[in-house]
């Protein structure tokens, strides 16, 4: 499973953040390994320079194999909260879509 990262021009996505994003994707959709071909997650600060709560974004959408691709997002006070939010979340949406397939 290949871990993409975008950030906006706001945020430096340096080795730290790729690795955090990584681990949390990996921990996240390890179930889904065989199935998800890619994950693309995309992050930004929707005040830019600006205070302010709720303004990290995170959008996280997972490319399967033979189907068509799942997202989502998740706004927090920080760029951890949003992204293990928008994880949770994935990992729900992939609970229910796959979960209903094998069943």
């Amino acid at each position: 499973m290949k871990v993409q990262l975008n950030t906006d021009h706001h945020l430096r996505g340096d080795q730290s953040l790729a690795q955090h994003v990584e681990g949390v994707v990996d921990h996240s959709l390890s179930r889904y390994r065989d199935q998800v071909t890619r994950v693309e997650v995309h992050l930004r600060d929707v005040n830019g320079a600006k205070a302010g709560g709720g303004d990290k974004h995170c959008t996280i959408e997972a490319r399967l194999e033979g189907r068509p691709p799942v997202a989502a997002t998740e706004d927090a006070d920080t760029m951890r909260g949003a992204i293990s939010g928008a994880a949770r979340k994935l990992q729900r949406v992939l609970d229910s879509s796959l979960g209903r397939l094998s069943s």
